[in-house]
């Protein structure tokens, strides 16, 4: 489990790499071309690290986690069995947050409702990642919902976001050919959402150069302060 220079989490944890989802701006995948032949045994495909599932054991001091930075645990590729040793492992070590990103939110509706019928998942946070208004995002009455923009790729005006505890946003970082960059517009309008519906909103660092700072870094527990620091 590693310390991690990502704004809204503590620590990555990895017991699943790999992804097939194929996006263009995947930085995990460009981690992997860096690293090749080092810490990943089968390139980007997906991998089950069982030696990592102990990690969270061994840290006392509650730190908010990002489970599977390098992956997409959620993805339709990876087996109910992988998942649910993940989340036995959330299990014994009670005392942190664990916060998950997908891009396939459908399977959350299953996995949440069925395969983990039982589990105690008042600490996970479930997160959707969407780049565009028209993109499907997990949201829930029962589960702590939230979605990451990022990165973020069109202007937002219309809709809600319902049934949601929290909005990351953040602009695509590197030099790719074909980067969008955010108008400041977009951003006002997702503000201006988050605000009428009292969602609590975290803007990433990659956007100080588009709003300026200080930039609103909300959390959607403990008032605002993140924990574990």
């Amino acid at each position: 489990m590693n310390r991690t220079r990502i704004e809204w989490c503590d620590r990555t944890w990895n017991p699943v790499t790999g992804c097939k989802h194929g996006c263009p701006y995947c930085y995990a995948a460009k981690m992997v071309k860096r690293f090749a032949g080092k810490n990943y045994r089968n390139d980007f495909q997906p991998d089950f690290h069982a030696y990592r599932l102990d990690e969270p054991q061994r840290i006392k001091k509650p730190q908010n986690i990002f489970v599977c930075s390098m992956a997409d645990l959620f993805g339709d590729w990876v087996p109910d069995e992988w998942i649910k040793q993940v989340f036995d492992a959330c299990e014994q070590a009670p005392q942190h947050r664990y916060i998950f990103l997908t891009k396939n939110p459908r399977r959350y509706l299953y996995t949440l409702n069925v395969a983990l019928e039982g589990y105690n998942l008042d600490n996970c946070y479930f997160g959707s990642t969407i780049t565009n208004e028209s993109d499907k995002y997990f949201y829930s009455d029962k589960h702590n919902a939230f979605v990451s923009i990022e990165p973020l790729q069109s202007s937002f005006e219309n809709g809600s976001l319902r049934l949601i505890k929290w909005v990351i946003i953040g602009a695509e970082t590197g030099n790719r050919k074909g980067k969008i960059i955010p108008e400041k517009k977009w951003i006002e309008n997702i503000t201006e959402r988050c605000k009428g519906q009292n969602i609590p909103m975290f803007l990433k660092n990659s956007l100080a150069p588009i709003c300026g700072e200080p930039l609103i870094q909300e959390y959607p527990w403990e008032n605002g302060v993140k924990n574990g620091k």
